[in-house]
């Protein structure tokens, strides 16, 4: 895919964790950055915030379209995501409609946005499923499932937005070592089923985004499992 100067990508979930790692590697490649989150973020040279609701899909398309002007998208990745825990005795219907209104409506809605933008060049969609679609932790009930949704997702968008001129894909991490996964307590004793025996860097997970975003070549519909070897358990 060929790439103009100062190529634009929206990147989710921005204020933290993954997605600040994704948004900073951009900038360290010259891409724009156009930050999507629910907090608040000030804006910093090449990186335009946009502070909304991806389960939302108006509020933000609305926003977005205030952060790009004239301006379209090169590449889209979708990073945003909640992971609280979940068994069949504890989970309630709020608990449910809260994790897949965030992990698969607010997939679909950027997905829609993006491709409502799309470059004329084309234009890459990588969206954050999960190692827990494929290994299944526990109490991770009701986030395995969403988070098998977006593979799902991935292979159908792959189809129906190649017109539009988009490559679709997904990454799957495991374990990474991210404000959320420290507070949450679980993570000293989930890399103990990881067979590197580590969590990944948020840097480390950006990397692999950034190659299978800007240049993913001969690949669409595809999930890729970044997962320290997790997914063999």
């Amino acid at each position: 895919m060929t790439m103009p100067s100062s190529p634009m990508v929206l990147v989710t979930g921005a204020a933290s964790g993954m997605g600040r790692a994704v948004a900073a590697h951009f900038l360290s490649r010259q891409w724009e950055v156009i930050a999507v989150d629910l907090a608040e973020m000030p804006p910093q040279p090449g990186l335009t915030p946009v502070q909304a609701d991806i389960t939302r899909h108006d509020e933000l398309a609305a926003r977005l379209d205030a952060a790009l002007g004239d301006r379209r998208l090169n590449a889209t990745v979708h990073a945003a995501g909640i992971f609280p825990v979940s068994s069949l005795e504890s989970y309630s219907e709020e608990l449910y409609r809260r994790i897949f209104d965030v992990n698969v409506l607010g997939s679909l809605n950027i997905a829609r946005v993006a491709a409502d933008r799309v470059a004329e060049t084309g234009a890459t969609l990588l969206l954050f499923a999960s190692v827990d679609a494929f290994a299944v932790s526990h109490n991770q009930l009701l986030y395995s499932a969403s988070k098998a949704a977006v593979v799902s997702l991935t292979k159908s968008l792959a189809i129906e937005l190649v017109g539009r001129g988009m490559v679709v894909n997904a990454i799957a991490p495991g374990w990474v070592e991210t404000e959320g996964t420290l507070a949450g307590g679980r993570l000293q004793e989930g890399v103990k089923a990881v067979p590197l025996q580590r969590a990944a860097r948020p840097e480390e997970i950006a990397d692999w985004v950034w190659k299978f975003s800007a240049e993913p070549g001969y690949v669409t519909g595809e999930t890729f499992v970044v997962s320290g070897g997790a997914y063999m358990r």
